[in-house]
């Protein structure tokens, strides 16, 4: 019985070995990663300079894969079906991972279950955009003419970020206003400009050009700190609505499964990548505000950011697919 035993551990720390040479090769061809989003925005931006980065870390290269469509189920369905290997992972976000499940009576997967979280990439800056031409010069003066003025207040959302966080502003401020949605931040800066909405949550690119020109002014920021991109400007909190606690973030997943020491080595370098100065400045610019996790870190935050997400929704009456 001990010889049995003693070549039973023999072969274990055989292959435990075996397995750790392999998962020390990782990777050994080029990776894909998918991102949810067209060419051309915050996430693809970020994206390829992670991307970017990571080739040159790593020595393989990894692949873009821009899959847009139906808040990212589309790609995050491509995600699921391949091999949990490290070689197919995913730019993961708010839309695909926390509303898009959250939105649905029947969700098309489980965002916790059904992936392996691999790091957070940070916070996604969303300020509120008025026309320069507002009489609200700040949030409180925004809800008290909204309150002043029942029905006849619109706002527009170009992504479920920023229809889930007015959503939820709507209902702790007690407001009657109109939603006017649109495909996209760039429309709805077009209509802003217009004065054809009255104000908007929006990631940085293309409002915040527009906001230095004279032509928008940012009332609050959809952050837990202000944001390096205009300090000048509050929080959501500070501008006195702490309750809207909507943020949209992004990071990175792989497939359910992905053995813990390809997770590892991804999570190294991704790290090691964010803690450059110069990739956080580059990675700010797109409007995102840098925040590594481990593993272990970000899977919890998954986890916490679909509940947060399920129970805004639920409270606020959004309508469910």
């Amino acid at each position: 019985m001990k010889c049995k035993s003693v070549f039973l551990a023999g072969i274990a720390l055989l292959l435990g070995a075996a397995f750790s040479s392999s998962y020390a090769q990782y990777p050994n061809r080029p990776v894909r990663f998918i991102v949810p989003f067209p060419p051309g925005g915050t996430a693809d931006g970020v994206a390829r300079i992670i991307a970017q980065q990571l080739t040159q870390t790593m020595g393989q290269q990894w692949l873009v894969d821009n899959r847009g469509g139906a808040d990212g189920i589309l790609a995050a369905n491509i995600v699921l079906k391949a091999a949990p290997d490290g070689y197919t992972t995913f730019f993961g976000s708010n839309t695909p991972l926390s509303a898009a499940p959250a939105l649905r009576k029947v969700p098309p997967y489980d965002p916790v279950k059904d992936f392996t979280a691999v790091g957070l990439f940070g916070h996604v800056t969303f300020f509120l955009f008025v026309p320069a031409a507002s009489p609200s010069k700040t949030l409180a003066e925004l809800i008290e003419r909204a309150r002043a003025n029942p029905g006849k207040i619109n706002y527009g959302t170009g992504n479920t970020g920023s229809i889930v966080a007015t959503a939820q502003l709507k209902h702790l401020a007690k407001l009657d206003i109109t939603h006017i949605p649109y495909k996209g931040d760039a429309p709805t800066t077009t209509d802003l400009l217009g004065e054809r909405i009255h104000f908007a949550f929006m990631a940085p690119t293309p409002a915040l050009a527009q906001a230095r020109e004279g032509r928008l002014r940012m009332l609050a920021v959809l952050l837990p700190r202000r944001s390096s991109l205009a300090p000048e400007v509050p929080t959501i909190a500070e501008a006195g609505m702490p309750g809207v606690t909507i943020t949209p973030w992004v990071g990175m997943f792989g497939p359910a499964g992905v053995n813990p020491g390809v997770v590892a080595r991804i999570s190294k370098d991704l790290n090691a990548v964010l803690a450059r100065a110069e990739i956080r400045e580059q990675i700010g610019r797109q409007g995102v505000e840098v925040q590594a996790t481990t593993p272990a870190e970000f899977a919890a935050f998954t986890k916490d950011q679909y509940e947060t997400w399920t129970r805004v929704i639920r409270e606020t009456g959004i309508p469910r697919e």
